[in-house]
């Protein structure tokens, strides 16, 4: 299984919390292009990408342990949050709407058999996406509204353990944030009951967005004590919720967060991929197909290998045949000279 959470700090920024030794990120203050972080989750992963990326923050690592998990948090209406020093961060260039479903897309196709759990949810928008054996292991999972609303009341909550400070039980604003963070505890908790796919060789995708705390700072201000409490209780939860996924992936896991204040497109990214098109389109009047694929790869060592292996093959017969002795090799002369003899 393989796992990869994202984390954003510091206006608009991409911060790694945990990584194994596997994947390198380095240290240095790198811009990343926004558009361009699903292709750092699916290199990290050990995917390949359409387009090259030239960004320096993630190195080569070793290219024969590759992370079993990836899980991707985007925090929304946020700036700036104080993640521990110990994790990298780097600005985000041109903060856009993304997803991971090219990196979904990936694994269906290259892991179809073994089913490996995939899991894209957005508590806030009641927006939610499984597929494999997340169906089984995230079944009891709150998804909508009145069911987060319902979890929240339950005995074993986070609102038993969590300090609310000046947050409210009673407000609606608050009670959506909070239950953003008991989304983060059931996950955990619920994958630690089936600790067996953590340890399987398909890799895992978890994408998650959360928007509660763009909420409470609509609500009360940014500047109020409620939003400073929430930022506090937000990072604290991420932090215990990155360690839980870490540990439950026996460490084989790159942990990391984005945080935006806001997007700075309203397209979707269906509409972009639309102008793209017709952009090429003007470059290329004779509408010649992409030259390279996904599977471009795969194919040429295929047939490069194959074919040297014929040639090989040929130049071994064509030499035994050459340098055959017709009296000593050959069955069909050797009996043909008995019967010469007989006679």
């Amino acid at each position: 299984s393989f796992f990869c959470l994202f984390l954003g700090v510091c206006g608009d920024e991409f911060s790694v919390l945990r990584s194994p030794q596997s994947v390198v990120f380095r240290d240095g203050s790198w811009p990343i292009p926004g558009e361009r972080i699903p292709d750092v989750a699916a290199l990290s992963m050990g995917f390949s990408v359409e387009e090259d990326l030239s960004w320096p923050g993630l190195a080569v690592g070793d290219l024969f342990h590759r992370p079993r998990a990836t899980v991707l948090v985007t925090v929304k209406g946020v700036d700036k949050l104080a993640l521990p020093v110990k994790g990298i961060s780097y600005p985000i260039e041109n903060a856009v709407p993304f997803s991971l479903d090219s990196v979904a897309n990936a694994i269906h196709t290259l892991f179809s058999e073994e089913t490996p759990v995939v899991l894209q949810l957005a508590p806030s928008e009641e927006r939610v996406y499984m597929v494999g054996k997340a169906n089984s292991v995230f079944e009891d999972l709150s998804v909508t509204l009145r069911q987060l609303r319902n979890r929240l009341f339950q005995d074993n909550s986070i609102l038993s353990s969590l300090p609310l400070n000046s947050l409210s039980r009673n407000n609606e604003v608050d009670l959506l944030f909070l239950s953003e963070l008991q989304v983060l505890h059931d996950i955990a908790s619920l994958l630690s009951r089936h600790k067996h796919l953590a340890k399987d060789h398909s890799p895992d995708l978890y994408s998650l967005e959360l928007a509660g705390l763009e909420e409470v700072g609509k609500r009360y201000g940014e500047d109020s004590q409620q939003f400073k409490d929430a930022s506090q209780i937000l990072v604290d939860s991420l932090q215990k919720f990155a360690d839980e996924m870490f540990n439950l992936y026996s460490g084989n896991a790159v942990v990391e967060v984005v945080a935006v204040k806001t997007f700075n497109s309203p397209l979707t990214r269906k509409s972009r991929s639309i102008l793209q098109s017709s952009q090429s389109k003007t470059e290329n009047p004779y509408n010649l197909a992409y030259p390279y694929n996904y599977n471009y790869s795969v194919i040429f060592n295929i047939i490069l290998w194959m074919m040297i292996g014929l040639a090989l093959a040929v130049i071994v017969i064509s030499y035994n045949l050459w340098n055959m002795d017709p009296g000593y090799d050959s069955i069909i002369y050797r009996m043909t000279n008995q019967k010469i003899r007989m006679d």
